[in-house]
């Protein structure tokens, strides 16, 4: 499948590696892919989130980001059903931030290592770059491009696609900004 990738979507891959490489991070998350595209310029899916989520409201982007790892990466819907439940998410991570320190429930064990020496990708990351597969084959395209991941993480569900959302990059609304007259 990596044969197929643009040499816009082989950055994104190589840029989520660094991100999570510099985050300290044992595998490549969505959260990483996302951060790549973000540092791409003059590209389909960095044109894209230019006009839906322009440069100024990209700090709030990455805040949300960082406060869904900080929650276990639970999503508002999936704090909600907790909540439901009498289970108050945010005192649960006071409670373990007080006695382990900032970030603990964060997920990014450094302890573990990697036996092959290569950055591995997460279960959801490898979603999205098999889903970036099926949007090129659905939109009729020969290559994956950055704006395929960028589709592709549009649709995935979880923390990624909900801050997405509430920027207004939305599967509909990337595509459509592809798809107009101020794509590349």
């Amino acid at each position: 499948m990596f044969e197929r990738f643009t040499k816009a979507a082989r950055a994104v891959v190589k840029g989520a590696v660094d991100h999570a490489e510099r985050d300290g991070a044992t595998v490549v998350t969505k959260d990483h892919l996302l951060l790549a595209l973000l540092d791409r310029e003059d590209t389909r899916a960095s044109a894209a989130l230019r006009s839906l989520c322009p440069p100024e409201r990209r700090p709030s982007l990455i805040a949300a980001l960082a406060d869904a790892r900080r929650r276990a990466g639970l999503s508002r819907a999936d704090t909600k059903a907790l909540a439901d439940l009498g289970i108050d998410v945010g005192a649960i991570v006071a409670r373990v931030e007080e006695t382990h320190g900032a970030g603990a429930l964060a997920g990014d064990r450094k302890d573990s290592g990697w036996w092959s020496g290569r950055q591995s990708f997460s279960r959801e990351a490898k979603t999205v770059l098999e889903k970036s597969l099926r949007v090129a084959l659905a939109r009729k395209d020969r290559e994956i491009g950055d704006e395929h991941i960028l589709l592709a993480l549009t649709m995935t569900g979880g923390v990624v696609a909900e801050a997405l959302a509430d920027h207004g990059v939305t599967y509909a609304s990337v595509e459509a900004a592809v798809a107009g007259p101020t794509a590349l």
